[in-house]
């Protein structure tokens, strides 16, 4: 545990270090042209100390073409030196696969004490064993968490509370670049806008299965996903997921984003199987009833009334959803109450996160924004490709202020974002981004945000048969209460600082 405060000051302020750090390799991820569907998703990262070190490391999952599919640029693995740089290390530590990646999920798998690494492609997974001495093992064939799927997110959490991190991953379409011819002739794309050409999909396309996996606690995982009920997301487009418990009764749920169809929210019944109640929740749809391209997700008590809140990032001409928890597995879509409709409208998000970014108790909130269709710039339909992220701050009355035009240089980058992650890099006390951009160099956000607020971070401990992974941590202080879990599978296809930081204002 340890406590900080940082200067006095006012408002938000972000600077992108991205250059100065060493973490600007281009991402590679397919034509800039989008021809199809498996170049536009994009992919994330994982802030998370892999050398036990005490400082925070990055993973970058990076694409390919299907020109250099097997043998593009490489994953990379950001060691921090400790002084505000990164350097490669990941020849070395045996995780610079090769494939066309997506997203990352980090998790003690084996109960250790040390951080594993799960890496979902298109095509096969890769499950990455923690060594301890700087490297990690592919223990992908002997763990059966492969699979052979066009994978997104994924997320290690106990579903069956036996004291080991069971593995849910999201799956998006079936789809075959065998399938894709080289230059798509004019009648093969599909209208955007009434009158754009551009890729097709999701939609036309049959879904990808989610899958769960049985941790059996020897190295080796079971594929549960009919047996444990989640076959239920089978016909959906799988892409963020976040596992919480809503209903407060000691068991972890999850929330799956879809795009283009209903979002899904399992219920955990125990017994390792879960029961799709979004419906009735309120959380399947937003407020008018509508299916919305649920892409990213974070969980959070946004109004410290004691319950979990979801934020759900949609498609272009769609709001971002708030859904608030009014208990009892009932969600209300607080989109237009809380000021988030017109900010977030005219723009696409992906990544998001719940953080208190000027530690004054209550938690802001991030987006990473970028269209998915570059034809839309030549066109006079308002829409732009490259977007620009957003943050906005906690008004503490369950209002959001947008704050991204005055939070500093570093929100005024302007790029096409998908994936992004949470964590303190420079060991300052306040939270820090991190964003993937499609086919270009990725931002870095360092928050120098001159704020009086005090803080206190919280570390917690695993035991063999006890994994942190969901724990949840409440504060009471004079102001009030604060609930924060420690869930680092949030936002969209990345990893978030395993570490749970109270902000405590003045």
């Amino acid at each position: 545990m340890a406590t900080g405060s940082l200067g006095d000051g006012t408002g938000l302020l972000f600077s992108d270090q991205s250059a100065a750090a060493g973490v600007d390799v281009p991402n590679v991820f397919g034509s800039l042209q989008k021809r199809h569907i498996l170049e536009a998703h994009g992919s994330g990262a994982a802030f998370f100390d892999y050398d036990g070190d005490g400082h925070l490391d990055l993973y970058v999952v990076n694409g390919s073409t299907a020109k250099t599919l097997g043998s593009g640029p490489g994953n990379q693995l950001m060691h921090n030196e400790g002084s505000g740089v990164f350097q490669d290390r990941g020849a070395s530590a045996g995780v610079d696969h090769r494939g066309w990646g997506a997203g990352v999920a980090v998790g003690d798998i084996d109960n250790d004490g040390r951080h594993d690494l799960y890496v979902t492609n298109y095509g096969v997974n890769v499950l990455y064993h923690n060594d301890g001495d700087g490297t990690f093992s592919d223990i992908t064939a002997t763990s059966a968490t492969a699979g052979a799927d066009f994978s997104a997110s994924a997320a290690f959490f106990d579903a069956d509370l036996d004291g080991d991190l069971d593995l849910y991953v999201t799956n998006y379409v079936i789809f075959s670049l065998d399938d894709v011819p080289e230059d798509p002739a004019y009648d093969e794309l599909c209208m955007y806008l009434g009158g754009i050409r551009v890729y097709c999909g999701p939609l036309g396309l049959p879904g990808a299965p989610d899958r769960l996996y049985r941790n059996d606690g020897s190295g080796h995982f079971s594929d549960v996903t009919s047996a444990s009920g989640v076959d239920a997301a089978n016909d959906y487009y799988g892409l963020g997921i976040v596992p919480e418990d809503f209903d407060n009764d000691g068991r972890i749920d999850l929330f799956v984003a879809n795009d283009e169809t209903a979002n899904v929210l399992f219920r955990n019944d125990g017994d390792l199987h879960f029961t799709d109640v979004a419906i009735e929740a309120g959380v399947a749809f937003n407020g008018d009833g509508e299916e919305e391209a649920g892409m990213g997700v974070d969980a959070a008590d946004y109004d410290d009334d004691g319950d979990i809140d979801l934020y759900v990032t949609n498609f272009y001409g769609e709001t971002n959803t708030l859904y608030r928890n009014d208990g009892t597995w009932r969600f209300s879509d607080a989109t237009d109450v809380a000021g988030l409709v017109e900010p977030t409208i005219s723009l696409l998000g992906w990544g998001t996160h719940f953080f208190d970014a000027d530690l004054d108790g209550d938690v802001d909130l991030f987006v990473a924004n970028g269209h998915v269709y570059p034809q839309v710039d030549v066109t006079e339909t308002g829409a732009y490709y490259a977007q620009p992220n957003q943050l906005f701050r906690n008004d503490g009355d369950g209002t959001f202020t947008d704050a991204s035009t005055s939070a500093g240089e570093g929100l005024a980058v302007v790029k096409v974002s998908r994936g992004s992650s949470t964590g303190d890099y420079d060991g300052d006390g306040d939270i820090d981004l991190f964003v993937v951009n499609l086919n270009d160099t990725p931002t870095l956000l360092r928050n120098d945000t001159p704020n009086a607020g005090h803080w206190l971070a919280v570390r917690l401990e695993g035991t063999a048969h006890q994994p942190v992974a969901g724990s949840r941590v409440r504060l009471r202080t004079s102001a009030g209460s604060q609930i924060r879990t420690l869930n680092s599978a949030a936002g969209y296809l990345g990893s978030n600082e395993p570490l749970l930081r109270f902000g405590l204002g003045d």
